[in-house]
């Protein structure tokens, strides 16, 4: 008697289709997250490095009476680091008494570097 025998259930091309295709939706949902969040990093990393250049200048008007006249001196001085081949920063001085503008920009790392030869 086999009565309590159970035959092995066998998969048809249509649902390995269908598994592959929910497989696949999860994953472009996934790596879609995951691009987002690479996204909102840099936004939010590009934002920090402004403030930082910003609160070093102020500091600096503090406690000695001007604002730098270039970034080299926040970077010599007031220890303000950055990666120069991720980022550009733009710090345009008009005056000693006025805050300086400055600005922030991301490199692209598939951009030509002009001045390696």
């Amino acid at each position: 008697m086999i009565r309590f025998t159970t035959q092995p259930r066998r998969m048809t091309g249509a649902k390995y289709l269908i598994s592959i295709g929910i497989f696949c939706v999860i994953l472009f949902w996934f790596l879609g997250g995951l691009s987002s969040i690479s996204k909102t990093t840099s936004e939010q990393e590009l934002e920090s490095l402004k403030q930082a250049v910003i609160r070093s200048s102020v500091q600096c008007y503090a406690l000695e009476g001007f604002y730098p006249e270039s970034l080299e001196y926040l970077e010599d001085h007031y220890g303000l680091t950055y990666d120069d081949d991720k980022y550009v920063v733009s710090y345009e001085v008009t005056a000693s008494n006025l805050m300086p503008s400055i600005d922030v920009f991301a490199l692209n790392e598939t951009e030509v570097d002009f001045n390696e030869e």
